[in-house]
């Protein structure tokens, strides 16, 4: 494989950083919302639904996003604890029940009623002499885990555990990065501290192309 350089690297970005090639990703749902304060929450939930068949993914998704109207915020904002488990007692999805979706939205809920966003929740666990986001990130999902037994759920698994957290790393990207293929809106995080975790087939890739000495 050619090793990369700037010059080629910024082509295949031009190239390939395009909506029209986002189809079939969760990312797509995104796209729907104008307003961040909606789109943290549509992200915060297909991120963590982003396991398995894409397009169970998608159906998945779109059944969860269904069922809360125009405005997701609105809607967390205003149900209460009854009306969550109520809406989506019989979602499934793979081994994600209704039950962790209704707790996943009431512990954003209760994040924005404290923060005011879902931005302003992971912020707080910012510093600027961090190398990266791990610390926020560890701090975010113990505040989203809160409400779940022992505060833990694998639909938001946290870095300290040991955990390369690739669903996580996904929201922050689409929630940081804003181009013509990530929309955007955490305009305070840092885009030079994102993660991209590294799997066997991102390993294969950047060891052709030289963009590591590592050998696993």
């Amino acid at each position: 494989m050619e090793k990369f350089t700037r010059k080629n690297l910024d082509a295949l970005y031009s190239k390939f950083n395009r909506r029209e090639f986002v189809h079939p990703d969760p990312l797509e749902f995104l796209y729907n919302y104008g307003d961040s304060a909606d789109r943290e929450i549509v992200g915060l939930l297909a991120s963590s639904l982003a396991y398995g068949n894409v397009k169970q993914i998608l159906k998945s998704v779109t059944k969860v996003l269904d069922r809360m109207g125009p405005s997701p915020r609105d809607f967390i904002m205003k149900a209460g604890n009854d009306r969550l488990f109520t809406v989506f007692k019989d979602f499934k999805h793979r081994f994600t029940t209704g039950e962790e979706i209704a707790i996943l939205l009431n512990s954003a809920k209760s994040a924005v009623g404290r923060y005011g966003s879902l931005e302003n929740c992971f912020m707080s666990g910012y510093k600027e002499k961090d190398v990266d986001l791990i610390p926020a990130m560890g701090n975010f999902v113990r505040i989203l885990s809160s409400g779940f037994k022992n505060g833990e759920t694998y639909l938001l698994p946290c870095p300290s555990r040991g955990s390369a957290c690739k669903r996580l790393n996904l929201y922050m990207r689409w929630m940081v990065r804003k181009d013509d293929v990530d929309p955007g809106g955490w305009d305070d995080v840092p885009r030079s501290k994102l993660l991209v975790p590294v799997d066997v087939h991102m390993w294969n890739i950047c060891s052709k192309a030289g963009f590591t000495p590592r050998k696993q």
